[in-house]
């Protein structure tokens, strides 16, 4: 008999399912991939049991289900603890800041400056992320330092989703490429569970010229 994964995992390789596939191939956990498709498995029935927002990505371990990528990082480093991704309770400020600066600001900021949104400047204090200036000078902030990751020499849960985010804006030119983004982004290139999960979600993009 086959055993069971640890983890299903609720993906599409065209979206923010590359961030959680990082995540669970930083913790090293055994997982199953399932592949759904937009507008059709990802809106049916038994999928929308696990999500009823019929977004991708999403995971099951046991009998938890968590959805929204911050949260699967955050999750996941807490339950296979060993991979060291998330550091003591009492050291966690700037973990917990850095990761929902990401999940909040950054990824409004980004989706909205990407859909052509930009607040009149005298609207700007009504919405939590100010500006997409701001956003990306607090970034450009962190590592004026030098620091190698966001929480200094240690890699950590943070850096999967803040750190996806960046190399996505950055690449998209949705975020302007500031001093020490670059490097950052070079870094988290190099390590071996986001080139295994890179190329594991390219082998699954549509082929052009696919039917």
């Amino acid at each position: 008999m086959t055993a069971m994964a640890d983890v299903t995992f609720y993906t599409n390789p065209m979206s923010r399912g590359r961030i959680a596939r990082w995540m669970l191939e930083e913790v090293g956990c055994d997982y199953e991939a399932v592949l759904l498709d937009f507008g059709t498995t990802m809106k049916g029935v038994d999928y929308l049991a696990i999500n009823p927002m019929g977004k991708v990505p999403a995971i099951r371990h046991g009998d938890t289900v968590v959805t929204e990528c911050a949260a699967i990082c955050a999750y996941l480093a807490d339950a296979f603890p060993d991979a060291g991704l998330a550091p003591a309770l009492p050291d966690r400020g700037a973990y917990y800041r850095w990761l929902f600066f990401a999940a909040g600001p950054v990824e409004t900021a980004v989706t909205n400056n990407a859909m052509g949104f930009t607040l009149p400047t005298e609207k700007e204090q009504t919405v939590g992320y100010g500006s997409l200036s701001h956003v990306t000078d607090t970034l450009e902030g962190l590592f004026a330092d030098g620091r190698s990751f966001v929480l200094g020499d240690d890699f950590s849960a943070a850096d999967v989703y803040l750190g996806s985010q960046i190399a996505w804006s950055v690449g998209f030119k949705t975020m302007e490429l500031r001093p020490g983004f670059a490097d950052y982004i070079a870094r988290l290139d190099a390590r071996p569970a986001r080139q295994r999960a890179t190329e594991k979600d390219n082998a699954l993009m549509p082929q052009q010229g696919a039917g």
